[in-house]
């Protein structure tokens, strides 16, 4: 489950992208096949639902996020990047008068 802010969805993790040095940043290897506790990554994930999430940059207090599993935390980190969807459906009346 995907904790940010006060939204908890479920959340796939699709790609690894990168294992970091802990200290330092520097990147120790590209598309790892996995990782283990302790070790520092950047991931991609897609969420089951929309969600509402902004990059720690622009927004600090919701680009900070957990990663909960049968009620324990097992990961956290900060949002680096967020790929929008394009808004679908129709307008209402309401906010057609704005």
């Amino acid at each position: 489950v995907f904790d940010c802010h006060t939204a908890h969805i479920p959340c796939k993790w699709t790609n690894i992208e990168r294992k970091l040095d802990r200290v330092t940043g520097d990147i120790l290897e590209e598309n790892p096949t996995f990782i283990k506790a302790g070790d520092a990554a950047i991931v991609e994930m897609v969420p089951c639902k929309p969600m509402c999430v902004e990059t720690f940059d622009e927004y600090p207090k919701l680009g900070r996020f957990s990663i909960r599993d049968n009620k324990q935390v097992v990961a956290v980190g900060i949002i680096k990047q967020v790929t929008k969807k394009a808004k679908e459906g129709k307008m209402t009346k309401a906010a057609g008068r704005r």
